[in-house]
């Protein structure tokens, strides 16, 4: 009996002990399951619906519903601009449109910048910022930078006239946006156009300088580059400036002091010179 009872006590203990390690097993299977699934939620990235295009869209064309689909977007890296819903791209509802100002490709995401409000057109007014007016310089190929313009750039504008009977070009606006050429405010036009015309965004202020300065002289534009943030100091030139011409001022020398002291001869007064003490 005391063998059989041994003997039944050590299988106990194997059974036991066997249970203790597939139990412990299966815990340290369980957190290592548990572990990695948090490991992946936190790689998940959170997304966001955004409107992107579902075909290239180009400058003046009508920007609708249909031209348009919802992708998700990592919410971090969301484009400033996007549209996430429907009532944001469409407010005024799908039937009353937008139109394109700049092109789009594919799967791109719309942004506020590439097109104009609802139902507005991509014509110039669409570009104007609120209280800023446009206003139209007409050019030549030396005038307008040898047809180098495009809508966006930005450009300094000089006056070459007559002033105070002198003929001079002064700097009288600097860093001034251009929102279209030639009637056209397209801005991935490719190729070099001679520019006829130029349309500025300007204040009200500037209009009627610009207006007075076209009236009584000439204007030429000078191209910014797209990077430079420096503004262009006060600047004058004349004739003489161009030439090297300097007014050389006469100086007169000193005039030689004369002393002479009268003396009548009979009826007559003489006047005689005489040495200066002082």
């Amino acid at each position: 009996m005391r063998v059989l009872f041994g003997f039944v006590l050590l299988i106990g203990l194997g059974l036991a002990g066997g249970a203790v390690y597939l139990a412990r097993d299966y815990i340290g299977q369980q957190q290592a399951q548990l572990a990695e699934a948090e490991r992946a939620k936190q790689a998940i990235v959170p997304t966001e619906e955004v409107y992107v295009a579902n075909k290239a869209l180009r400058y003046g064309q009508t920007l609708t519903i249909d031209d348009v689909k919802k992708v998700r977007w990592p919410r971090a890296a969301i484009p400033q601009g996007a549209f996430t819903s429907e009532e944001d791209l469409f407010p005024m509802g799908v039937s009353v449109p937008r139109s394109v100002l700049r092109a789009v490709e594919p799967t791109e995401a719309i942004l506020a910048v590439k097109v104009t409000n609802p139902g507005q057109d991509a014509g110039v007014s669409s570009r104007l910022s609120p209280g800023m007016r446009a206003f139209t310089i007409r050019t030549d190929v030396t005038s307008g930078v040898s047809g180098f313009l495009s809508p966006g750039d930005r450009v300094d504008i000089y006056w070459t006239g007559n002033q105070g009977g002198k003929s001079i070009t002064k700097l009288i606006d600097s860093s001034v946006d251009i929102i279209a050429i030639n009637q056209s405010a397209d801005e991935d036009r490719n190729g070099p156009v001679v520019a006829r015309t130029v349309t500025v965004e300007v204040n009200p202020r500037q209009v009627a300088s610009l207006a007075q300065a076209q009236t009584t002289g000439r204007l030429s534009l000078s191209l910014v580059g797209a990077d430079d943030q420096v503004v262009s100091e006060v600047v004058e030139i004349d004739q003489r400036d161009l030439l090297g011409i300097v007014e050389e001022k006469v100086v007169e020398a000193p005039k030689e002091k004369v002393c002479t002291v009268r003396r009548r001869s009979g009826e007559e007064i003489v006047v005689v010179p005489i040495p200066c003490t002082n």
